[in-house]
Parts: C-alpha cells; sequence; structure tokens
C-alpha cells in the first residue's frame, strides 16, 4: 500500500477523496488555493454538503494524518500527486485545460523519479497524453517508467461518494508500462475491482458515461414539450411506454443540468464525427425553463408582468447545495424578462433563498425547479388558486401544469 499522496484541489471531487485516503491510513497532503476552503476544513466544516464526510473530515482530522497547504511545492513528499482541478468548457466547444496546465508548470521543477501524476478531473480524449508529453517534454522522463501518468476517472454520484468509492469498480488509463499499475497501488486501498485500460479509453468511458445520462434524461423532456404540444399527459405518456413493456425504460422529464453533464458532451463534440448531434441533446434541456415560462404565459392570461412566481430549488440536484450549472438561474432570468415577481425558496440553499411561507405569500405561479425530498408533502401549503409547474412530478401532481385547487380536496 502506498503511504503518502497529494490532492491537488479540494473541491467536491478531491476533498471526499482525500478524506477517504487519510480515513485508510495514508499520509494525505490536500492542496487548495481558496483560503476560504482551507480555513473551512481546518474548523472541521465541510465547504459543501456530501453524505457522511461531515464525520469523516472529524475523524480524520483527529488522526494527524492530513496536511492543508495552498502551495502545490508542499506536494514534493508525497509518492503520488492526484489532480481533482476544474476542467470547464470554452464558449467555442473545447475543453479548458488552463487550470492544469498552471498545475503542471508548478509542479514541472519538483517532479522526482518515481512520482506518479493521476488524473482526476473529467477531460477530453488525449488528455493524460498530451499530460505525459508535456512532462516528457520539459523535463526529460521517460513517462512509464520513471515517472507515471494515468487518468483515473471520478464516477460517483453526490451524496454518494462514501459507498461508492468503495464499491464502483475503478478505471485506470496509465501512460506507458509502468503507470497504471502505480496507480492501481494507490487505489487498491478502496478494496474494488481495477480495470486497466489505455489512457484515451479511461477518459471516452468517463465522458460517455455522463452523456449517456444526459441524452436518457433528454428524451423525456422533448417528449414532455411533445405532449404539450398534442394536449397529451407526459406522466400517463411514460406510464404507457414503461408498464410491463420488456424493451421499454423511459426516465421521467425535468430541470436536467449540472456542471459534469452540462459540459462533457462538449470533450467529445469538439472532435466529433457527427458534429451537432450532441449539442442537439444539450439544447433540449437549455430548452425547457423557455417552456416552462411560455406555457406559463398561455395560462396565466399572456403576460406574467407583475405576476408573482414562486421557484422552488436552485441547485441542480435533488437534496444537494450544489448550485454549479443549475437551470433554476436560466428560469429565473427568463421570468425576470416578463417582468415577473419571482421568489425563491431552496432549503439547501437558504443563503440565497427565503422562507416558504413568505416565497408563496400571494403567489401567482409556483414553479418546482429542483425535485428536493421536501417539496414531495409541499402541496397544501400552496396558495389554493396558484398555477403549480411541477415538470418532475415531485408532488404527485401527476400534471406538469396544474392549479393547486385541482389537485388539493377542498
Amino acid at each position: 500500500m502506498s503511504e503518502s499522496v497529494a490532492v491537488v484541489g479540494l473541491g467536491r471531487i478531491g476533498l471526499p477523496l482525500a478524506l477517504s485516503f487519510a480515513d485508510r491510513g495514508l499520509r494525505v497532503v490536500g492542496v487548495d488555493r481558496e483560503p476560504s476552503v482551507l480555513a473551512a476544513i481546518r474548523d472541521g466544516r465541510m465547504p459543501f454538503h456530501e453524505t457522511g464526510t461531515e464525520e469523516l473530515l472529524q475523524r480524520v482530522l483527529a488522526s494527524g494524518r492530513f496536511e492543508l497547504t495552498d502551495s502545490v511545492a508542499d506536494v514534493v513528499g508525497t509518492e503520488h500527486i492526484v489532480l481533482t482541478l476544474g476542467t470547464p468548457a470554452h464558449s467555442h466547444i473545447e475543453i479548458d485545460i488552463s487550470g492544469i496546465r498552471s498545475v503542471l508548470d508548478q509542479l514541472l521543477p519538483l517532479l522526482q523519479p518515481g512520482h506518479s501524476v493521476v488524473l482526476r478531473s473529467t477531460v477530453a480524449p488525449g488528455t493524460t497524453d498530451w499530460v505525459a508529453g508535456y512532462l516528457a517534454q520539459r523535463r526529460g522522463f521517460s513517462v512509464g517508467e520513471d515517472l507515471f501518468v494515468s487518468h483515473v476517472p471520478e464516477r460517483i454520484a453526490v451524496n454518494n461518494f462514501l459507498e461508492e468509492i468503495a464499491t464502483l469498480p475503478t478505471i485506470i488509463g496509465g501512460v506507458g508500462d509502468g503507470s497504471g499499475a502505480k496507480a492501481a497501488e494507490l487505489f487498491d486501498v478502496f478494496g474494488t475491482e481495477v480495470v486497466q485500460t489505455t489512457p484515451v479509453q479511461a477518459e471516452l468511458a468517463k465522458i460517455w458515461t455522463n452523456i449517456l445520462r444526459y441524452t436518457n434524461f433528454a428524451l423525456p423532456n422533448l417528449l414532455m414539450m411533445n405532449c404539450e404540444q398534442y394536449g397529451a399527459n407526459v406522466f400517463e405518456v411514460i406510464d404507457l411506454i414503461n408498464h410491463d413493456y420488456p424493451r421499454g425504460g423511459i426516465a421521467m422529464p425535468g430541470l436536467t443540468a449540472g456542471t459534469c453533464l452540462r459540459k462533457d458532451f462538449a470533450f467529445s463534440e469538439e472532435r466529433s464525427s457527427a458534429p451537432g448531434m450532441l449539442l442537439a441533446v444539450s439544447r433540449v434541456h437549455e430548452t425547457v425553463p423557455l417552456f416552462l415560462v411560455e406555457g406559463l404565459k398561455r395560462r396565466l392570461g399572456g403576460s406574467l408582468r407583475d405576476c408573482k412566481v414562486a421557484v422552488f430549488g436552485l441547485t441542480f440536484k435533488r437534496d444537494s447545495d450544489d448550485l454549479r450549472d443549475s437551470l433554476a438561474s436560466k428560469l429565473i432570468r427568463l421570468l425576470e424578462r416578463e417582468l415577473a415577481i419571482v421568489s425563491r425558496h431552496d432549503p439547501h440553499a437558504p443563503g440565497l433563498s427565503e422562507p416558504l411561507e413568505s416565497a408563496v405569500d400571494g403567489a401567482n405561479a409556483v414553479i418546482v425547479a429542483t425535485n428536493h425530498t421536501a417539496f414531495e408533502s409541499v402541496l397544501p401549503q400552496l396558495p389554493r388558486k396558484a398555477l403549480l409547474v411541477d415538470p418532475w412530478n415531485v408532488t404527485g401532481s401527476a400534471q406538469v401544469f396544474a392549479y393547486v385547487d385541482e389537485l388539493v380536496p377542498a
């Protein structure tokens, strides 16, 4: 078992991973440039919600195996260096690797023979080989022999980290002969199946895992719009599709978003053999907020001016506090462009929202933008004359658009 590892980037991927390494006996150096993140961790507070990690953080801090720093130079004494950095997409359908390149430039004078550099970030096909070539070009290493570079993609769902890090197979794509085995020494600590492959296949496996989910979620959203066109009930149609049919299986609609699903298609699209196909999937999701606004306008007299609309849910995912790339933000902007008066309520983002009672007070409409568990029982608390818009069917309304007084018995 490897004894020391550095995790560069203590965000939603890096921090739970660093804590999990330390909890299994490794000496861990956690690196982050954000002072507020480091301060929260030192105080024993998770900077974000991830189920079970608050207790894990307390345990790891007490163990003394977790060192925090804002300097990449402090990783030099560790055997493995895991990069968990953001990899956004440029507006021109192209991966932005500037964050990775910046850290590599800081690592260049520090790397020694025997170091293992692991990319945990989601990257476009060919990025791991580029990292290996970049380090070899500037330092003369023979990657796979005296320096090891691998891609070990992360495929864990929000709020499932502690369970899935110990159960999901670990995909490792190593450059050269020895990189994969070196990375396996580190990730063997989790006791899961290790699947060795090439770097590009590991990269493709990760981005297409997300592309598949994004596509699967686009189909019911397109069906929802199609049902509106023909005056059909999307939830009843979905029941008909799925009912006792061996080749059925379509998900529910909703405002599907999130930083991973929305950007990862671009990593394939930038060199696609079918340009536009995956962009069309993205456009389906991006259209949902406008579809909901237009549906509101048709049912509220053609204008939303001075109408109060309560938006329930600001985060991108159920029972998460992650606001990144949430379509709720786009929905709110579109409502404000219609001169609607918008209130916001999200129990997972209290600093950006107001209490339920004031949010719905006098509301002409309520839109469920995120399918939080807390909204499952909210129906009796809504104004009876309000129009409820629930594309998730989280309230059990069984209609995308329905008036509350039709749903709640008198």
